[in-house]
């Protein structure tokens, strides 16, 4: 079975400093990470209002992740970010990348000035 790219976004509880969410990281990133693989990329976005309070909160602090990982790593991976109780919510998408554009017939191009 060969890894596949994924990208997860992590809105943490607002209360916890950086560090504590890079241990938190690390611990997750632990379990899809396979031997030559690169380390998941991992991109701060920080503290956002959210649009609807979660877990009586108002803000979260916001981290996106992408990484290689096998699928069968995904279960142990996911279930430990549902126990961990400073993970507000978390969305795991694979990442295939730019989706082509669909084309809707509509006016034609109005470059054809005759």
């Amino acid at each position: 079975m060969s890894s596949k790219p994924y990208e997860v976004v992590y809105i943490f509880d607002s209360v916890l400093e950086e560090p504590t969410i890079n241990e938190k990281l690390e611990r997750f990133h632990a379990l899809i990470q396979t031997p030559g693989a690169e380390t998941p990329q991992v991109n701060h976005w920080g503290k956002r209002t959210l649009a609807y309070p979660i877990k009586k909160r108002e803000t979260g602090y916001y981290v996106v992740a992408k990484f290689d990982a096998e699928p069968t790593a995904l279960p142990e991976f996911e279930r430990l970010i549902k126990l961990d109780e400073g993970v507000l919510r978390h969305l795991m998408v694979v990442n295939e990348g730019a989706q082509p554009v669909p084309v809707t017939p509509g006016k034609p191009d109005e470059e054809d000035d005759e």
